[in-house]
């Protein structure tokens, strides 16, 4: 059984507030090389085929731009057991608190991302603190992108991306954790090249997780790294029970990506895990965190 932590859902309107030119989807899906994403419910019929096929059980789907959250809150109503809602959150922006509430009531999300590079705010900022007081009383996650922050569409698009890296500290997310102990942490990416201090926030906070999407293209950075040491050194600071596959797939016809898949269950197998330590990592961590509800 396969749960992924990580998939993003760029629909229609996730692609005409992201280009913010006037163009419609089907226009800039054509200019990034992607099929057109149609409406939510084609997309989301699309996404549990594409899951069928490829033998996954249940994803969380990230709205991943501020303002797309019902999209994603439409795709999970149709498919509500297959998809866990997140959505990109900005609390720097005006209104978030009353939009931060209506995603995790109306829209009954589950998962708050953070993206303080990409929003210009620190991890331990009181604008955080209330996130996570609001996270706490609504039950949800919160996953917080550290480190190394890359958007390939901006890229392609030709959209300027003035992300301030240094927003994204792992230490400075654990002050939060550790304040809010019944709010679950998601690092994705390992930490993104903040591998060190992901682990040093997750050997001080027990609710803090890494998730282990994508190419992790951040290893460029520290030479002679590979894959499998850092899922060596994850798992002996903060154990399979905290450890979360996701593939940090996102765009048709790509699809899920399978070969993200493939080379991390090899990596687990090469390093001797017992079969309920991976059974923990690609679904087991998942469920225990979002049970269906």
């Amino acid at each position: 059984m396969i749960h992924d932590s990580h998939c993003h859902f760029f629909s229609s309107r996730f692609l005409e507030l992201l280009a913010a030119d006037g163009r419609e989807a089907d226009a800039i899906a054509a200019t990034l090389g992607w099929d057109a994403p149609g409406t939510v419910a084609t997309l989301a019929d699309r996404w549990v085929a594409e899951l069928d096929r490829q033998g996954v059980r249940r994803v969380a789907l990230i709205a991943s731009i501020p303002g797309d959250e019902s999209s994603v809150a439409d795709a999970v109503a149709r498919h509500p057991g297959r998809f866990v809602g997140f959505f990109m959150h900005n609390p720097a922006a005006d209104g978030a608190e009353e939009r931060l509430v209506r995603s995790l009531t109306e829209h009954r999300l589950r998962g708050i991302c953070l993206f303080p590079a990409m929003h210009g705010y620190r991890l331990d900022d009181g604008r955080v603190e209330r996130v996570f007081a609001t996270a706490a009383a609504h039950h949800a996650a919160v996953f917080a992108h550290c480190g190394v922050l890359t958007v390939g569409a901006r890229k392609k698009l030709g959209l300027p991306s003035r992300f301030d890296l240094r927003l994204g500290d792992p230490l400075a997310l654990s002050r939060m954790a550790l304040a809010f102990p019944d709010v679950p942490v998601i690092i994705p990416h390992f930490g993104a090249g903040y591998l060190r201090e992901a682990l040093m926030a997750g050997d001080q906070c027990q609710t803090i997780h890494l998730d282990t999407s994508s190419s992790n293209g951040w290893m460029k950075f520290h030479p002679g790294l590979t894959l499998g040491e850092v899922f060596r050194l994850t798992l002996s600071v903060v154990g399979p029970g905290r450890v979360l596959f996701g593939s940090d797939s996102s765009f048709f016809p790509r699809g899920w990506q399978r070969p993200i898949y493939d080379g991390q269950v090899r990596i687990v197998e090469e390093l001797g895990l017992a079969t309920e330590d991976r059974d923990r990592i690609f679904h087991g961590n998942f469920e225990r965190l979002f049970p269906q509800l």
